[in-house]
């Protein structure tokens, strides 16, 4: 079966020299497949050099002359630089054939003439790649994108997707097993003449091929790795941002930020591919992937700026309706793909100001004018923008304070948020914008951050982390550099809440007429809109399966969430798979480390083996502390009734023991091993033996515990055969790669591993390629409040580091 195909883009900047040439020869070798798109860039600074030639072709015919043959020279060492005998004769033939007839071109040329030859630089780089390619053994093709994409000339070119589509599908039939090299930035009109596509027109062109051709990702390749928090030209310690939503990134390429555009997430939106932005310089240097994600955000990720916009003012006379001349003008610009960047509307003045670059103005200019706008129009020159971008910026107090606090001094025109909630922007006369955007990035993105969290369960394990969290908060927060607030307190009737936090240590003591009911909603839809924190993290060390079924609810606020909760865990895969897809798809966490094993790095240990390249054999161990503890003790002495209750009563077991007892517990963290050790399983596929008789099953806990001596009939009997073969009980999972999974009381030879614990030890033997004949064996308390809190402690500050 033929892999679907994947569309690599590289810019100019990536094919500025003959390393980079080689150097992208290697990324194709390693990243992509035989039967992939490349599409191209005109190489270093050759489209300019073009423009040059062209310009000069009006005015001046020497320097026409010397741009041309600075241009000539320059392609033909890259062509000597990389390839060797007939190939580099034959392109420098060509090269040669087509120089000569630039410059036998006289001025004026037509808008036509003037694409094809600007158009040239992209051809050069698909001939020399695709040469170079088979040259290195990589079966390669050399395609004109003119050929399929159908455009008809414009401010802002639209590909004709419907005219398009057949003819590329009839190129692609031809080339199975071939790299397709396709020359971005052009496409052809009706009249067979060349449309260039505009601004980063390569890009554009790379994603509407891509979602022609139903690739599965596109990636652009250029000289930086992917979106950072600043421009890192401007911001030395601006970051990468590993994931950015797609709104989001919309609205950065919408404020025209150079490593986006606007029409180059057109086809990604109206698609089912992914898009990528990646280094070409150093591949394994991160990447920005964009996601179709549109879950709740919390503040500005961005801050972006330019410094060359034009304003546009439409002065309306007061006899018109300027509420709906307004809101018409504003629509039928988007319509045409020229909404301004920002817009600003005095009402009393029947005034409206559109913010629009150098390159776009005049397009938006021609377009007023013609569609006869009963308004008078001016052009103003001289003004700059810087912007902050991110879902939910607008509505995040602290980002929009600090946003204003930096800018309160600067010649301000007008600030805009958007309706949408994802940007701020300040339009501004020429201004120095590095300091500006300095000073912003650090307001927003280097003061301490706030997380909130939420304790769902306030019984033995929750009121043990609330006395843990009392004491570690203050040491978690220098560590990590940031504050964290308990915020709400949820149990299954109640819940308190204040956003301004509550003192772990009193939480518990405060008067029960102060809580509001829990209605399974409001507490999560209070949290989700809380104002002032950068994140949220909920902490469920409850058993509930209510809960559990509201996990994806916590990611589609956008919070994180860590769970002692063996539910969700250990559901059936469909829900299993939606949940932890709901949470990566937005960059959030869901951490359950505390789920298996209290304190013991288990699922961390099984991750991190697989994840490395081991593979999982078989599994094995004494997975509850409330079983280890109880089978350690019961030696005949006492019954197995008294020794359950006993253990109920030091809160060894869950609320209910029957859900220890009935082995469903150890099944859940079993199910939940299984998946971490890459293997796909059902809860209903793990053979499981109760130690609970049926008429117990349904009593009401207090019923249950008044009758708990039916437990030791069958148990008494088991114990005293394995007492006279010298063996001891013991309450044993067993995972196999085939799948096959059992949970039961086993009879054990003393001298066995899993034989010889301390009271509420767990045991874990893994069994793996690497540790074939030797297991690894992880043991210690798998069982108790404290190590349990412990867990869940333990990964709210793995989360922490992730923040």
């Amino acid at each position: 079966m033929t892999t679907q195909r994947q569309l690599h883009k590289f810019g100019g900047s990536s094919l500025a020299d003959a390393e980079c040439y080689q150097r992208v020869a290697h990324i194709l070798k390693e990243y992509s497949q035989d039967n992939d798109l490349i599409v191209v860039s005109a190489a270093g600074k050759t489209t300019n050099r073009l423009i040059t030639f062209v310009d000069a072709l009006n005015k001046d015919g020497r320097l026409a002359h010397e741009t041309l043959q600075s241009l000539r020279q320059y392609q033909s060492e890259l062509i000597d630089g990389l390839l060797e005998g007939e190939q580099a004769d034959h392109l420098q033939t060509e090269l040669s054939a087509e120089c000569s007839a630039l410059g036998e071109l006289t001025a004026p040329l037509t808008t036509a003439q003037r694409a094809a030859v600007l158009g040239h630089g992209e051809r050069w780089s698909v001939r020399l790649l695709t040469a170079l390619l088979n040259q290195e053994g990589l079966a390669a093709v050399a395609e004109d994108a003119r050929h399929f994409l159908r455009a008809e000339a414009g401010t802002q070119p639209e590909i004709d997707r419907a005219a398009s589509y057949p003819l590329l599908h009839s190129i692609l039939a031809q080339y199975s097993n071939q790299r397709v090299i396709i020359t971005g930035f052009m496409a052809q009109n009706s009249a067979g003449e060349t449309v260039l596509l505009g601004r980063n027109g390569s890009d554009y062109s790379a994603t509407i091929i891509g979602a022609l051709a139903d690739v599965s990702k596109v990636t652009i390749w250029s000289d930086v790795a992917g979106v950072f928090s600043a421009d890192p030209r401007l911001v030395n310690d601006a970051c990468l941002l590993p994931l950015l939503r797609l709104d989001e990134a919309n609205e950065l390429a919408r404020l025209a930020a150079p490593v986006l555009h606007s029409r180059t997430l057109q086809p990604v939106a109206q698609s089912t591919m992914d898009l990528a932005l990646r280094c070409s310089y150093r591949p394994e240097s991160g990447s920005t992937r964009i996601e179709r994600v549109l879950a709740s955000g919390r503040g500005a990720k961005i801050i972006t700026s330019l410094d060359d916009v034009l304003l546009i003012e439409l002065s309306f006379g007061q006899n018109h309706d300027f509420e709906r001349m307004k809101t018409g003008i504003l629509e039928r610009l988007k319509r045409v793909q020229l909404e301004p960047l920002a817009f600003e509307t005095q009402a009393d003045q029947y005034l409206l100001r559109l913010a629009y670059t150098a390159e776009i103005a005049s397009g938006a200019l021609d377009y007023l004018q013609d569609s006869a706008t009963e308004a008078e129009i001016k052009l103003k020159e001289g003004f700059c923008l810087v912007a902050a971008v991110g879902a939910g910026v607008t509505n995040n107090a602290h980002h929009c304070f600090g946003f204003y606090q930096q800018t309160k001094n600067c010649p301000i025109e007008f600030i805009s948020a958007t309706e949408s909630g994802l940007s701020l922007v300040a339009v501004m006369r020429q201004t120095e914008i590095e300091p500006l955007v300095n000073d912003i990035h650090t307001q927003l993105f280097q003061a301490q951050k706030r997380v909130a969290l939420a304790l769902c369960g306030k019984g033995n394990i929750g009121s043990s982390w609330l006395k843990l969290f009392a004491q570690q908060k203050e040491e978690l927060e220098r560590r990590r550099g940031m504050s964290f607030d308990l915020v709400a307190v949820v149990d299954s009737q109640n819940y308190l809440f204040n956003p301004e936090g509550f003192d772990a240590q009193k939480v518990l003591t405060i008067d029960p007429s102060e809580a509001q009911p829990n209605d399974g909603q409001e507490w999560i839809e209070r949290l989700g809109n809380i104002e002032g924190y950068d994140d949220v993290i909920i902490l469920d060390v409850t058993a509930s399966e209510q809960l559990a079924q509201q996990y994806l609810q916590f990611a589609e606020q956008g919070m994180h969430l860590i769970t002692a909760n063996k539910v969700a865990g250990s559901a059936p895969s469909e829900y299993y798979n939606q949940v932890k897809d709901a949470f990566s798809k937005i960059s959030r966490h869901w951490l359950y480390n505390a789920t298996v094993g209290a304190g013991l790095p288990i699922n961390h240990t099984l991750r991190d083996l697989r994840e490395s390249g081991d593979e999982i054999m078989a599994l094995s161990g004494i997975f509850s502390g409330t079983l280890s503890w109880l089978f350690q003790q019961y030696d005949g002495s006492v019954p197995f009734s008294e020794l359950v209750e006993l253990a109920w009563q030091q809160g060894l077991t869950e609320p209910d023991p029957r859900n220890d007892l009935d082995g469903s517990d150890v099944m859940r963290k079993l199910v939940i091993l299984a998946r971490e050790s890459g293997l796909d399983i059902e809860p209903e596929n793990v053979k499981v033996e109760s130690l609970v008789p049926d008429e117990l099953t349904k009593l009401p806990l207090d019923e249950f515990l008044d009758q708990s001596e039916l437990l030791n009939t069958s148990l008494a009997e088991r114990l005293e055969k394995a007492q006279e073969e010298d063996k001891v009980l013991r309450y044993v999972a067993r995972l196999e790669k085939n799948g096959i999974a059992t949970v039961g009381v086993e009879a054990l030879e003393r001298e066995h591993p899993l034989a010889n614990l301390l009271p509420c030890d767990n045991i874990f033997a893994i069994e793996s390629k690497w540790y074939r004949d030797n297991p690894l064996v992880i043991r210690g308390p798998g069982a108790g409040r404290e190590v349990t809190a412990g867990a869940i402690q333990s990964d709210l500050n793995l989360l922490a580091s992730f923040l």
